[in-house]
């Protein structure tokens, strides 16, 4: 009653276009033309990192990444819909949105291994008790959910707070998050209680993140499953910024 009450007096509409929604769709943020309007993150690219561009000799984007680290995919580019989806994600306190850019990611993202496990970025202490809540956290189980994968939240830790990466350079960007992570259990065996399945360093890990710009985020959190000794490691994000210099 409490929620048709509230689709009476506040009916739902698409954060981006603002068209109402149908009573079918009331729990959706992003309406399914707006959806089906993000420009998805298409090849030909570099077979590692995914950044189309012309390649002449080695990637220069992932060249210094971690060698576990060995694949990341988004799903679209930040153009304007897919960019209020995250800003909405990640400052306007809508969690419940990770569910619409889940769903997006899961068309447009080839599904990990069955037996893989979801990662997310993990926030600094402050910045997650100010927000509320961890935008990676909240996108990993929904994916979670739209792949049947387990999501293990507590494996990675952020060792300090950084500085946000928005206006940083690349060069500063992998200086910003240089020993940023660190792997909570250094014996790698926990036990995942939903699935009875243990965890060890030759498990499929997928990190997730709401957006890859240069990549160092992703690279200094796989270098810390790597140094704790994991070895296949891959990467998903839904948004992808362009580069001017890549493109």
């Amino acid at each position: 009653m409490i929620d048709a009450l509230e689709r009476l007096l506040l009916p739902a509409e698409c954060l981006v276009c603002h068209s109402l929604l149908s009573d079918a769709r009331a729990q959706d943020l992003i309406c399914p033309i707006c959806r089906s309007r993000m420009r998805a993150v298409r090849p030909p690219w570099c077979g590692r990192c995914g950044q189309p561009e012309p390649h002449f000799g080695p990637c220069r984007l992932c060249r210094e990444w971690p060698a576990a680290l060995q694949s990341v995919r988004s799903a679209v580019w930040l153009d304007e819909g897919a960019r209020a989806g995250v800003h909405a994600l990640k400052y306007s306190g809508l969690s419940r949105i990770a569910t619409d850019l889940a769903v997006v990611m899961s068309r447009l993202v080839p599904r990990p291994g069955p037996d893989a496990h979801l990662i997310p970025i993990p926030l600094s202490a402050r910045r997650e008790r100010r927000r509320g809540y961890n935008q990676s956290l909240s996108l990993a189980r929904a994916l979670g959910q739209q792949w049947q994968l387990p999501v293990l939240a507590q494996l990675l830790v952020r060792t300090r707070d950084t500085a946000t990466q928005t206006a940083l350079t690349p060069a500063a960007r992998l200086a910003n998050v240089a020993g940023a992570f660190q792997v909570k259990n250094e014996e790698c065996r926990m036990l995942n209680p939903s699935h009875s399945a243990l965890i060890n360093l030759h498990s499929s890990l997928v990190l997730v993140d709401d957006v890859f710009t240069t990549g160092a985020t992703l690279a200094e959190a796989a270098r810390a499953l790597e140094q704790a000794g994991f070895t296949t490691i891959s990467a998903v994000t839904f948004g992808r910024a362009s580069i001017p210099d890549f493109n």
